[in-house]
């Protein structure tokens, strides 16, 4: 089975962590990461987004152990539209989280349009932090929260422009 699944990954949290074990139980994966151009675009909320380069390091960084654990191969490509690289031959099942369901759906109607079978839809629940709201990036760069979900209200956030 070959798995698809994207993000923008800035930073990588134990939410992430949960999309990729569940991809690596089910097969080898690739990852579509967000373009610097795409990045800012598919965010709920306006903030600073590291670079492609530096997110890719980190991403690969997390996503190596993992694929030896899970005796898996991956793939970092990038993606410069929402419905990235699942709406390609070759893939057999799409991890998504629950806000991004509706995406898979989408990817599913792109793929049938060209002739391709559906996707299978691997619906990942979100990861609590410590305050029992969802892990999420926009909370780690805000400063609420670090990448395992605990709570630091002493910790500043990385804020919405580029450092200078």
């Amino acid at each position: 089975m070959h798995v698809a699944l994207g993000g923008t990954f800035d930073p990588v949290h134990d939410g992430h962590r949960a999309l990729f074990e569940r991809a690596f139980e089910i097969g080898d994966l690739t990852v579509g990461l967000t373009s610097d151009e795409l990045a800012p675009q598919t965010r709920h909320e306006e903030r600073y987004v590291r670079s492609f380069e530096d997110r890719k390091r980190d991403l690969v960084a997390e996503l190596e152990p993992l694929a030896a654990e899970y005796d898996r191969e991956f793939e970092v490509r990038e993606l410069s539209e929402p419905t990235g690289i699942a709406t390609e031959p070759g893939f057999d099942v799409l991890i998504v989280s629950p806000e991004t369901e509706r995406g898979g759906e989408k990817v599913n109607e792109i793929r049938k349009g060209r002739g391709l079978d559906p996707l299978d839809i691997e619906v990942v629940d979100h990861v609590a932090a410590a305050d029992g709201e969802r892990i999420s990036s926009t909370r780690i760069v805000s400063g609420e929260i670090d990448r395992h979900g605990n709570l630091t209200p002493e910790r500043e956030g990385r804020g919405r422009t580029p450092p200078e």
